[in-house]
């Protein structure tokens, strides 16, 4: 889930960002994993981050809007605006202990495997 701020700090940012150009652009794949890791990274180093959607990554049930909020929960920022194909995320810097928790809570558990083990049985010569 997205974290909440409050209007004066949106004003802030936007005030902030309003000459930046973007500093990332998602291309025709969509939010990749990648391109997640980038915002994390950027939003660790200047706690806001301005992000351009390229047409071809609006697919026809996909808005501008959809890909914000996703990539607004994936990195855990507030998304302060979304002005036609570009939004601007805003999160504190983390310290080095959340950090370490959001690396442990986003990487999955190693899963058992289900499948019997053969069991090792003499070959009959008939």
């Amino acid at each position: 889930m997205s974290i909440k701020i409050t209007t004066r700090m949106k004003r802030h940012v936007r005030h902030v960002l309003k000459d930046e150009n973007p500093t990332i652009w998602v291309g025709k794949d969509g939010l990749t994993a990648q391109s997640v890791s980038e915002i994390e990274k950027q939003l660790q180093k200047n706690k806001m981050v301005k992000v351009r959607i390229l047409p071809a990554a609006l697919k026809e049930l996909t808005t501008a809007e959809d890909i914000a909020k996703k990539a607004a929960v994936a990195t855990e920022a507030a998304l302060v605006e979304v002005r036609g194909h570009v939004f601007i995320l805003f999160r504190k810097r983390r310290t080095d202990g959340q950090l370490l928790k959001a690396q442990e809570a986003k990487a999955p558990e190693p899963e058992e495997a289900d499948e019997p083990e053969e069991a090792d049985e003499p070959a009959s010569s008939s």
